[in-house]
């Protein structure tokens, strides 16, 4: 990330003057740049418009001397990027007058004398970004100056506006964000022209980024292989890949590590590049937990974390996080998110029955540390206060903070969103969400590699976009490189939400696999995505075993049934088939990006399927002394020794350069924790001679009838809402659920309703069983309703009272969340006395909102 140019000298006034009058003179000797009808983009030929590269001579790039030095961090990677494209480098020059032909300029409003010269010349119109948080305009002007027949200028209303701005563009001309961390290739072009015209963007949401987590031994092992250690060297990457998706916020690493205390350089780079710091949940005022733990003797710590008995120490330690903050000397520090309260040492609860009053206290003495140490007003400094886990039951309880500070929401750590503002939208400070792609904790771990379906990220960040969290999202990545897909999709969405529509979310796969490995294949590649999604989300491995799911009966002629579990195997070797009849057309440069990204998590995921389905029917016929138990053994044994060879083959791509980055283990949980190391599952061998393995075809049992969520035969809107199916959300076909989202409860007298036609074979007492994507009430209120009915029968309301409990043990409410997460779904269920045998419709109602309905089940004769 070095660059020929020094952001951080002085300019002398004769410098200013020589580029500011050369810049008027040039401006007023043209004529005034009209725009384009059509935004600026990128043409497949030699057309009209602005030559970036031509015959592999990339344009000049230009950034002047006196620059914000995040402009020459993105000027260097982007000289990169057209060589990565082109072939050569750009031409670098910091003056307008000595540039010849096509020149790209990278400015901010405020900080450029040749765009200053171009606005008074009436070139450029900046005044829709006067003010504006990170908004930028590409805008493509001719003639701007003798020997310069084109200019594209990049103009950012501040320094990450004009960051974002470039490199929009080279994502457009084919520089993919994962370039570096997931190998994703680049194609030669010898020429890229640019559409003439003018085009403005900015973000929706005001801090956008993810949280590295949970990142031992992975992400640990591997940058202290290739780094020495989690230092600047290895943060770069992380501090270039987060701006390249338009993201602009990060919570480093955080489990023996102290971000500003590893490596002094981390916090110098992150500012130098445009990057918000800063800290997780339970690290308040810029320190790192580890912190705490180190220095003891320095009189830097102290004592027991526990502001009832050892506040001055604490206050002290705090008081140095932010007089760090401050330590660049230009009187507004480094670029912070501070965040405010406390939760226990090792994130864990405060001590049982801390009072409100006490974490009032806390954030209140805070905030005057902010106050002094930064000597301006505490809201001069933007804070956060996440409310994760039991901090939410203080808020619930009454507890408040001033108004400038964002109130950070969390889902239950599995996807699904606790609680979100009910009023007091308008507060300053706003609201945000923590969101979890990757997870340390009850009923077990998930950390292994991506099972996040973007369908359902996709519907709770919407709900939490139309309920006025607008200010933060966060998501926690874990170890960061399995999480490609979804961290793309989750800052794509927060960069517009509006953007992001129901029919832009069902296109993302398509056109994210495209950017990766081309047009022909985005369709294919795109569908892989979203089945692999699917399918890793209804039961994370790391929660698999032989009980997972229900096997079928050993028939009366010896044929086995595999049930549900045997369905659920060959829908993963299905996958498996199509995913290596697409792999011969990956170009061969992207043979590296494809293992990581698709090839990988397909094989990886769906061996450890096959290793417990055979660990079942090997203790199913054990137990009866069937010896066809000892071919389930030997099927059971090659898998877990082919999950070190899947795991060998991702660690020596690219001569090694991801070696470590897999080496979580996920083979033989017993628990919540991971185990040490991968444990083969226990299986029994029988004497005797086995027979011939020979599988049916599993069966349904004939009283059910299993309608999809999708397959209305109609449905009905009011109070401004519609149903709308979500392709592929939960556990099969889709969901149905209600939009726009965010809206208050309705009634059955309102109307809304969805129907479905049934046809029973007999009379006699019915069951309508609703298998609901897991969600929750977020209005505090611990409740969701829905009603069902049959015809034109009473309606009856059906409760969901589904709460997080993960921090119990014994209680119902544990159970049934535990069911509900680790199975991903939740299931309802209405019974009507009689109904005659033929034809009816069962109308399920909405009353409350974020209820997602997936199934449904009629039982007859119930």
């Amino acid at each position: 990330m070095s660059s020929p140019v020094d952001p951080t000298r002085a300019v002398d006034r004769r410098t200013l003057l020589q580029a500011s009058a050369a810049a008027a003179a040039l401006a007023a000797g043209s004529a005034r740049a009209g725009t384009a009808p059509e935004p600026l983009r990128v043409l497949e030929d030699k057309g009209a418009g602005f030559p970036l590269i031509r015959g592999g001579v990339p344009a000049t790039l230009l950034v002047e001397a006196g620059a914000d030095p995040a402009l020459a961090h993105v000027a260097e990677a982007f000289a990169q990027d057209l060589a990565r494209v082109g072939g050569t480098a750009p031409k670098r020059v910091q003056r307008l007058e000595n540039a010849q032909g096509p020149v790209v300029l990278i400015a901010q409003l405020g900080r450029s004398p040749i765009l200053d010269a171009l606005v008074r010349g009436g070139r450029i119109d900046v005044r829709d970004l006067a003010g504006e948080w990170e908004a930028y305009r590409q805008i493509v002007l001719d003639h701007p100056a003798p020997g310069v027949p084109q200019a594209l200028v990049i103009i950012g209303s501040d320094r990450r506006g004009a960051v974002y701005g470039t490199y929009d563009i080279s994502q457009r001309i084919g520089v993919s964000p994962w370039h570096w961390f997931a190998d994703v290739p680049v194609r030669r072009r010898a020429d890229v022209t640019l559409a003439p015209g003018s085009r403005r963007d900015q973000p929706r949401v005001r801090y956008r980024g993810f949280f590295i987590n949970d990142e031992d031994p992975c992400f640990s092992g591997w940058a202290k292989k290739h780094f020495g250690g989690v230092n600047a060297a290895m943060y770069a990457h992380v501090f270039e890949l987060l701006l390249r998706l338009k993201g602009n916020y990060l919570w480093p690493a955080m489990w023996g590590k102290a971000f500003n205390d590893d490596d002094p350089r981390n916090m110098v780079l992150a500012d130098a590049m445009g990057v918000v710091m800063g800290t997780s949940h339970h690290e308040p005022m810029t320190r790192a937990q580890e912190e705490w733990h180190r220095n003891t003797d320095k009189g830097v710590t102290g004592g027991k974390w526990d502001y009832a008995t050892n506040a001055e120490n604490l206050r002290r330690f705090w008081r140095g996080g932010i007089e760090r903050m401050m330590s660049k000397g230009d009187g507004k520090g480094y670029d912070c998110l501070v965040t405010v309260g406390m939760r226990g040492d090792g994130d864990e609860a405060m001590a049982e029955g801390t009072a409100t009053e006490l974490l009032e206290t806390i954030v209140a003495d805070q905030r005057s540390i902010l106050a002094d140490a930064t000597r301006r007003p505490a809201e001069a400094t933007p804070q956060m206060w996440a409310l994760y886990k039991e901090v939410q039951d203080y808020y619930d309880h009454g507890m408040r903070v001033p108004d400038d500070v964002t109130l950070l929401f969390a889902d239950d750590n599995w996807g699904q969103i606790r609680r979100l503002a009910t009023a007091d939208l308008n507060r300053k400070g706003g609201y945000g969400v923590y969101y979890h792609f990757d997870y340390v904790g009850a009923p077990r771990n998930y950390k292994w590699l991506n099972t996040n379906q973007i369908e359902k990220s996709w519907q709770q960040m919407d709900l939490a976009w139309q309920r006025g969290a607008r200010t933060i999202w966060i998501v926690n990545v874990g170890d960061l490189k399995p999480m490609e897909y979804p961290l793309s999709f989750f800052l794509d969405q927060a960069w517009n939400p509006e953007a992001m529509t129901l029919e832009a979310m069902s296109a993302y796969p398509a056109r994210w696999a495209g950017a990766a490995f081309g047009p022909a294949l985005a369709e294919k590649v795109g569908a892989l995505l979203t089945r692999y999604g699917q399918l890793a989300a209804r039961r994370k491995p790391e929660l698999l075993d032989a009980d997972s799911f229900a096997l079928g009966p050993v028939r009366s002629d010896g044929k086995l049934d595999g049930g549900d579990f045997g369905r659920v195997v060959a829908e993963w070797e299905a996958l498996e088939r199509d995913m290596a009849a697409v792999k011969p057309r990956i170009a061969a440069d992207a043979r590296d990006a494809w293992f990581q990204l698709v090839e990988h998590p397909i094989l990886a995921v769906a061996n450890v399927y096959r290793l417990y389905y055979a660990v079942a029917w090997n203790r199913r016929l054990a137990a009866a002394g069937d010896a066809r138990a000892n071919g389930f053994a030997e099927q059971a044994e090659r898998a877990f020794a082919r999950d070190a060879e899947i795991t060998a083959a991702y660690h020596a791509l690219n001569g090694g350069k991801w070696d470590g980055m897999m080496a979580q283990t996920h083979i033989g949980y017993t628990n919540w924790q991971e185990p040490r190391q991968q444990v083969m599952p226990a299986v029994r061998r029988v004497d005797g001679k086995a027979a011939p393995i020979v599988f049916v075809a599993p069966t349904l049992p004939a009283d059910q009838i299993v309608i999809e969520a999708p397959d209305f035969v109609s449905a009905s809107g009011g109070k401004g809402l519609n149903w709308r199916r979500v392709p592929h959300l939960g556990r099969t076909l889709g969901a149905v659920t209600t939009f726009p989202q965010g809206r208050p409860a309705t009634a059955a007298a309102d109307g809304v309703h969805v129907d479905y036609a049934v046809t029973v074979p007999k009379g006699g007492p019915l069951e309508v069983a609703l298998e609901l994507v897991p969600t929750l009430d977020t209005t505090g209120r611990n409740q969701q309703r829905l009603g069902v009915s049959v015809n034109d029968g009473p309606v009856q309301i059906l409760t969901d009272s589904l709460v997080p409990a993960p921090n119990a043990t014994t209680t119902q409410a544990q159970r049934d969340w535990n069911k509900a997460v680790e199975e991903n779904g939740r299931t309802l269920a209405a019974r009507f006395p009689s109904v005659a045998p033929g034809r009816h419709v069962v109308k399920v109602w909405r009353i409350d909102d974020n209820v997602v309905l997936q199934r449904l089940v009629v039982t007859t004769g119930a």
